[in-house]
């Protein structure tokens, strides 16, 4: 294909070697009409900006350099011009250094452009009757005044086709190709037109050009101020009105207004918001079930029997823990765990199970629902057949396909970057080269776990010696506690420090990669960031959750890590409320560090950018150089932004057992992130190049895959990190008879029937604690590992009731999991990916474009064969 459009459809365009024979463009002054979108003629609209130092004003380089940037540039407008679009030059206002080049395309170009890009246009405005949702009258309250935004008229479309132009709906040439399409199809100009040959090998592209220097800036133009509408009457004034009616802070709860953000950014923005509108309005039903959850929590919290006994003196006040370190940790009052045994009461009540149960079925309703919505806006988007091979080739991809090969589906010859042995080189090298990084994350990690346990003997021999327990400092500081929040942002900055080195090193990687088209570019690099991001954020919490304090082995015989560092344990209510604090920072610092990265920052620069120019404010300045001081939107555009959702995403379903007021958080955030990011866009950065998307890409089965761990991970959580199915199993068999000694099933006895008993001269000299004890000769294991006490034939050796643990948390492992995907079987089913009303409306506009250009086809052969036969017949009658 894009063979065929250098040789056909695109004109040849070889580098000029000829200085006289280059096409320049035309120089002009600026008009004083600061808010004009056109040329000087006030005719022609500015589709595209190209911004460049005049290289006889720049003294930064060698004059040899110079020369060369200048000769390229002039070549690749030369060639611009060639290709048929015009440009126009004037000189910065505010700094003379400064040339703004306006890019035209004229209808010839466009048609010709919009054909080869199967770009789908009107053919009739669609008569097909809606049907009002029964929502609608609730819904308007929080809908954008139709007034303000008029909504758009729909159409029954089609690719365009010059052979066809009588058949598409053209009222007026100069608004049939909207902005927006405008600027995509200049864009795809720029982006393969010549500049250089060296070696044979032709170089070309506006990128490479930012790249090396030789422009400074290419980018659409904003149609007006946001602050204010524009003065010329020709400009809709659309940026404005996107301000006013979606980015501005009053309009939190609003509903965002998609077709209009479609109609000025383009498909690919578009469905981010419509994706990120619709993930935060799901939010609300998980964030009203975990704030019940979390209250019911705390209303029974009092009735914790377990945690009453832990704070009563004549029960946890007379039990004597075992140290949790060598040497020189000491024996421990349990009384100490009384403020965490509350705050995990909480957390570990058996609305826990019931939000989790629940998160698992959300996150299905999410996935399914949210098919049906896109497949609704691909409908009304025109971006139902938006296929891979209609997508065009990558400009780098182009730039290395010098091998040719034999296509097995044509049989014909074409050209590729690579051979067979060549891409398996290159597959291997990155899937190499992506193990060996996310192996230094896990290096990383196991790097703050010896922190921890190193650090724990410091807090251990630091805070309170001694056992009384009586100081209030003690109540809230212990070791354990110490040691998980420093931890815990130390963590923090480790993984910020690590996204910025693996951003780079993940973009280097799919560039060696190859990908042919855009779209497989952004997959394979959201799949490797992804994959990065997922062990840098989560493999603590994982750690947390599933490894720490499960290999411990017991008081008289540690585990120890690299024969060193003993393992560490879990308080005696387990590691479940550490890892609500390890969620808790990393999930609102993560926000606060995002929204000062993405927001604060591009705001600071343009108020730094201004401030510098404040001097000749008073000089009117045009749209085109309003623009060029804002902020450049970055080469992955959104990718960030869909990362930053996805990753709470996972924050949200994988440890929403743990915490069930992450969805809370999560929506009031996302409340303010659609906000934010829609103030972003509209007044700080540039106009981003108009892109079509059919759906959000690969995030969607890597969100899809998330859903399907999250129901391991909570089931999991429950069962091997919160102390749930201990309670109940103690509640159900071991506190009434043979095993216990009530007469009811009761939690009364828990704590002390479940936290071993050691007996202190079985001490290694290894292990031994330098403090003396000598009132009682036993102590209790800090952990739940439920063993035999000293003295029995199999002392220290597991007893019954951890088998009946253990046997109780795989069962329940087992039926929560077959239960929710089961449940999530039934809602994929019940729910089709397409509605029906979407099917139909699809088909019936399949059925009417082709009858249509059927019969436009059929009136033109007939009015064409109807002159032929008359002529024959003239002809006939003149012969006789």
């Amino acid at each position: 294909l894009v063979l065929e459009l250098n040789k056909v459809i695109l004109p040849t365009y070889g580098t000029v070697l000829d200085q006289q024979n280059l096409h320049t463009p035309e120089w002009v002054d600026f008009d004083g009409k600061p808010d004009s979108l056109f040329f000087s003629d006030g005719q022609r609209r500015i589709d595209f900006v190209l911004v460049y130092e005049d290289e006889s004003k720049k003294m930064t380089r060698k004059r040899s350099d110079r020369k060369k940037q200048k000769r390229k540039r002039k070549v690749y407008e030369s060639n611009l011009i060639n290709n048929g679009l015009q440009l126009e030059a004037t000189r910065s206002v505010l700094d003379e250094k400064l040339v703004f080049v306006k890019v035209h395309a004229p209808w010839e170009v466009l048609c010709t452009y919009a054909e080869v890009l199967h770009i789908k246009l009107p053919l009739q405005p669609n008569d097909l009757k809606t049907r009002d949702s029964a929502f609608n009258w609730f819904s308007r309250f929080f809908r954008v005044d139709e007034n303000i935004i008029k909504p758009e008229q729909e159409f029954f479309t089609a690719p365009f086709q010059k052979e066809l132009l009588s058949n598409f709906y053209i009222q007026d040439k100069d608004t049939f190709f909207n902005p927006a399409t405008r600027s995509r199809i200049v864009h795809f100009i720029l982006s393969r037109v010549e500049y250089a040959t060296k070696n044979n090998v032709k170089k070309f592209g506006i990128n490479k050009l930012l790249d090396t220097g030789i422009y400074k800036a290419a980018f659409p133009l904003h149609d007006s101020s946001f602050r204010h509408p524009s003065t010329d009457p020709h400009c809709p004034s659309e940026r404005y009105l996107l301000y006013r009616e979606w980015a501005h802070p009053k309009n939190i709860f609003k509903l965002q207004p998609l077709d209009f953000i479609r109609k000025y950014y383009g498909e690919k923005i578009g469905i981010y918001f419509a994706w990120l509108g619709f993930y935060t309005n799901m939010l609300i039903m998980a964030a009203l079930v975990g704030v019940g959850c979390f209250l019911y929590g705390c209303l029974t919290k009092d009735n914790c029997t377990w945690s009453q006994e832990v704070c009563d003196p004549n029960i946890g006040g007379k039990i004597i823990m075992c140290p949790q370190c060598d040497k020189v940790c000491t024996y421990w009052n349990l009384t100490i765990t009384c403020e965490s045994s509350k705050k995990l009461c909480i957390f570990d009540s058996f609305g826990t199970l019931v939000f989790a149960v629940f998160m698992g079925i959300w996150v299905a309703l999410f996935l399914e629902f949210w098919k049906r919505r896109q497949a609704e806006l691909e409908y009304e988007w025109d971006t139902v057949e938006y296929l891979e091979q209609e997508e065009q080739v990558r400009p780098e991809y182009e730039a290395r396909c010098t091998h040719v090969v034999m296509n097995e589906i044509t049989q014909q010859e074409e050209h590729v970057p690579y051979t067979a042995c060549g891409k398996c080189i290159r597959m291997t090298f990155c899937t190499s080269a992506v193990f060996f990084w996310i192996l230094l994350i896990i290096a990383s990690v196991i790097g703050i776990i010896v922190y921890r346990l190193s650090v724990f003997l410091a807090f251990s021999a630091k805070l309170s010696q001694h056992i009384s327990g009586t100081e209030a400092i003690r109540k809230y500081l212990t070791p354990q506690t110490a040691t998980s929040v420093t931890a815990s942002l130390i963590s923090f900055i480790v993984i910020m420090v690590l996204n910025i080195i693996y951003e780079k090193v993940a973009i280097l990687i799919t560039d060696f990669e190859l990908p042919r088209t855009q779209t497989d570019y952004e997959n394979s690099l959201t799949t490797k960031m992804f994959l990065f991001q997922f062990v840098n954020y989560y493999s603590s919490c994982f750690y947390i959750a599933f490894f720490k304090g499960k290999f411990v082995g017991h008081p008289g015989n540690p585990v120890y890590w690299l024969g060193k560092y003993r393992n560490e344990e879990c308080d005696p209510g387990g590691c479940l409320l550490e890892l609500t604090t390890q969620l808790a920072i990393i999930v609102g610092g993560k926000a606060i560090w995002n929204n000062i990265q993405e927001v604060l920052l591009p705001w600071v620069k343009n108020l730094i950018g201004r401030y510098c120019a404040a001097a000749r404010s008073e000089k009117v300045i045009p749209r085109w150089e309003h623009d060029y001081h804002l902020q450049p939107i970055g080469k992955l555009g959104l990718f960030y932004e869909y990362l930053e959702m996805v990753i709470q995403f996972g924050f949200v379903t994988l440890f929403v057992a743990s915490f069930p007021l992450a969805p809370l958080l999560a929506l009031i955030n996302n409340m303010l992130e659609i906000r934010l990011d829609a103030w972003k866009l509209t007044t700080q950065f540039r106009r981003m190049v108009p892109q079509k998307a059919q759906d959000i890409g690969a995030w969607q089965p890597i969100m899809q895959s998330i859903a399907i761990l999250a129901v391991v991970t909570n089931a999991m959580i429950i069962a091997f990190t919160s102390d749930m199915i201990p309670r109940l199993v103690y509640y159900w068999s071991f506190s009434v008879p043979p095993y216990g000694s009530h007469s009811t099933h009761t939690m009364k006895g828990y704590i002390n029937s479940t936290l071993s008993v050691f007996n202190i001269s079985d001490f290694k000299n290894a292990s031994k604690p330098f403090s003396p004890w000598f009132v009682n000769q036993t102590c209790r294991q800090v952990y739940r590992d439920l063993r035999y006490p000293p003295g029995h034939q199999h002392q220290y050796e597991h007893n019954i009731y951890y088998w009946h643990v253990i046997a109780a948390k795989l069962a329940f492992i087992i039926v929560m999991e077959h239960v929710i995907y089961f449940v999530k079987f039934i809602i994929s089913y019940l729910i089709p990916d397409v509605s029906q009303k979407t099917k139909s409306k699809v088909k019936r506009e399949k059925y009417l474009t082709q009858k249509l250009l059927h019969e436009n086809d059929l009136k033109i052969v007939k009015k064409t064969m109807g002159k032929i036969a008359d002529k024959i017949i003239q002809g006939a009658d003149s012969t006789f």
